[in-house]
This record gives structure tokens, sequence and C-alpha cells, in this order.
């Protein structure tokens, strides 16, 4: 699977997590006459945002991926892309996260309320690292994939021969 495919689909399932959460929160704080909670956790959410806006503000890829990107291994061939079993492989925590969140909403409204405030930060703050490793792919002319690894050890890339632009200049020189 593409490493900016694999950011871009962290986001979308952290952010469908938040949702889904959100939701399990009201259905419980409905089902238990909490309207107190209701607007708690509503100021959560907001700050949440406020808070993984300014986390993910930047353009630049942030330092562990920076990291990741400089330790990618060279490769020859393409790995084998699963992105389901990838995404299942690296993104096991945030399911589990998910799951006993809404699994304990039985027991009150406040614990998704909570995880669901987390969720919003980690769309948030991650929104904009596909962009900067596509940025990067493009500029160096390589496609990075996600290896196949045991789910408790650190992710990691290959580096593949791509394609790259090049874009014309204003005096046509290509300097």
């Amino acid at each position: 699977m593409r490493f900016v495919d694999f950011l871009r689909g962290t986001v979308l399932l952290s952010a469908g997590a938040a949702t889904a959460l959100a939701v399990l929160t009201l259905a419980a704080a409905t089902r238990s006459g909490d309207d107190q909670g209701v607007f708690y956790a509503m100021g959560w959410w907001v700050l949440a945002a406020v808070i993984g806006t300014f986390v993910g503000r930047r353009n630049e890829v942030n330092p562990p991926i920076a990291r990741l990107l400089a330790d990618a291994k060279a490769g020859t061939m393409m790995p084998d892309i699963r992105p389901g079993t990838t995404m299942l492989n690296r993104l096991w925590p945030l399911l589990l996260c998910a799951l006993a969140a809404g699994a304990l909403s039985v027991v009150g409204p406040q614990i998704p309320a909570i995880a669901t405030g987390f969720m919003i930060i980690w769309a948030l703050a991650w929104r904009r690292q596909e962009a900067a490793v596509a940025a990067i792919e493009e500029r160096d002319g390589v496609s990075f994939f996600v290896e196949r690894t045991s789910p408790v050890r650190p992710i990691q890339l290959s580096r593949l021969p791509g394609f790259r632009r090049e874009r014309p200049t204003v005096n046509g020189t290509g300097a």
C-alpha cells in the first residue's frame, strides 16, 4: 500500500471513528437524560478541534515521518498491495480504542465523548501529512510503500523509483 494512501486512510478512519463515537455519546446521553454532559462534551470537541488544527497547521512533514522516510529501504519490486490488511495491521490501536469506548458507552456517555475528542485531535493533526509526503515523492521521483511487518513492530517503508515531474522555469533553462 502506498504510504500517502495509508496516511489519507488514517485521517479518514480517525474522523469516521470520531463521528461514530459522537453519535454513541449523544445516544447514551439521550438514554440517560444527561443534558449537561452533552454541553461539556461539545465544549471538549470544540477544544479538541482547536488543538488538532493548531498541531496540524504545518505544511511540512513532521519529524517522525521524516525519519521514517529517511530510513526507508530502497526496493526494486513493488510489495504486496493489501490495503485492508495493512490498515488493520497498522491501525489496530485506533480500532481497539474506538470499539472499547463504544462498548463503554453503556456505562456512561462521558467515555465515548472523551475518546471522540482525541480522535478529532488525531484526524486534524495528521490531515496535511499526506500532501507533504506526496510533495516529497514528486520532488524526488520516488514512491513510498508500507512494508508488511508485525502489528507490534514499528512501521517500515520501502522506497521505489517513480516518475519525477519536471517543471518549466520562467526563463526556460530548467535551472
